[in-house]
């Protein structure tokens, strides 16, 4: 494996794990249900709206400026966060910031992985980054939780400090992944929503639909297992922790070694009939070993489905890396925004049917996969 490649790896992990390390201590920062609510879904937002600005930026400036711009950014919203104590403003004004910026640190990363990695190894690649953000939802809010013990503000100083390491190594040790002279053929620039054309637009729903699903799943477990199998917060921590683990493996293992070029079609085929029938599985929980059993279908199939469109979306769209990968992060943050709205009303009529209907969903979106096949064969036909 290249050296870049290793290290923006590295870095993606890095900053996810600075993300998740906040996730356990915001509730008692914030002290407010409501507020949580409106921080989290403003971050989304933010993202939503700006990612592809960010990708669009980098393809015409270079990719290592533009991450720089963002690991700075990131690291000054945690910190901002940190000093709030009681100010709500200054909360929301570090959730703001932290989604303007976290567009340009993930769909840059996406984007300079798809500028080293040859179309062969594509998939594989995609797949470690899939493992590394995955490993970073899994360690970081661990760690936070056990930072939280020397105060509440603890986990949000690490979390700007670890962003500020990723920036000093990827200052000193990443290079540019744009040749100057692609950076001098790039086009003038055009609407962020060009790369929304053609085949790839069924792409970009399936990763909305993966995003959707997983934040919908993530809004509503907790109650639902509450109510299930009276679970509380150390036994929905096993859950996730062990689910998250066997998606990250999945992705740095069956994605990279046995996913050949070409077969990412087929991997999301099945990684969509493998999350529909975890949510459908869930239904049925038991105890706590079905619940852990359950979920990993979901996320396996969630792990199979997430760095293949990536990956395709690298491969297929016809504007700049930079331009795609961030729609891409973008269709990502809507289906966190759309995602926690659905599954918590649907939570709320009933306890089922948020994972009755996600199943279902994800089910029709193999509809998605072969409308793909048969635009794609179509344009291959017409550029002949």
């Amino acid at each position: 494996m290249k050296k870049p490649l290793v290290l923006i790896v590295f870095i993606v992990f890095l900053v996810f794990v600075g993300f998740g390390i906040v996730i356990p201590v915001m509730p008692d920062m914030v002290n407010s249900p409501s507020h949580l609510s409106w921080m989290l879904a403003i971050y989304s937002l933010i993202s939503f709206l700006v990612s592809p600005a960010w990708g669009a930026l980098s393809d015409r400036i270079g990719r290592r400026p533009v991450l720089m711009i963002g690991l700075a950014g990131f690291a000054f919203s945690f910190l901002l966060f940190g000093l709030a104590a009681d100010r709500l403003w200054q909360m929301y004004l570090s959730r703001i910031l932290g989604g303007l910026f976290s567009g340009a640190t993930t769909s840059c990363a996406v984007a300079y992985v798809a500028d080293v990695s040859p179309e062969y190894r594509r998939t594989r690649n995609m797949g470690l980054v899939g493992m590394a953000i995955g490993l970073g939802f899994v360690f970081g809010p661990a760690i936070g939780g056990g930072l939280s013990v020397f105060g509440v503000e603890v986990p949000f100083y690490t979390a700007a400090g670890l962003t500020a390491a990723t920036l000093a190594l990827a200052w000193r040790q990443l290079p540019e992944s744009l040749e100057r002279s692609r950076l001098e053929q790039m086009p003038e620039r055009t609407s962020r929503w060009a790369a929304f054309r053609g085949p790839v637009r069924m792409l970009y729903a399936l990763s909305f639909v993966v995003s959707f699903s997983m934040a919908g799943l993530e809004a509503t477990l907790f109650y639902f297992l509450e109510n299930r199998i009276r679970a509380g917060s150390f036994e929905i921590g096993i859950v996730l922790t062990v689910s998250g683990l066997v998606g990250a493996l999945v992705q740095g293992g069956v994605v990279r070694k046995w996913i050949r070029h070409g077969d990412e079609w087929r991997a999301i085929a099945v990684g969509l009939v493998l999350s529909a029938a975890g949510f459908w599985l869930l239904l049925e929980t038991g105890s706590l070993a079905t619940a852990v059993l359950f979920t990993c279908v979901f996320g396996i199939g969630n792990a199979l489905v997430r760095p293949c469109v990536m990956s395709l979306i690298t491969l297929k769209s016809k504007a700049g890396q930079g331009t795609a990968t961030g729609l891409n992060a973008s269709m990502d943050s809507l289906g966190r925004i759309v995602g926690p709205l659905v599954g918590g009303y649907l939570y709320v009529r009933h306890a089922d049917l948020p994972y009755a209907l996600t199943g279902i969903v994800n089910l029709l979106s193999l509809g998605l996969v072969f409308g793909f096949l048969y635009m794609d064969r179509m344009a291959g036909r017409k550029a002949a």
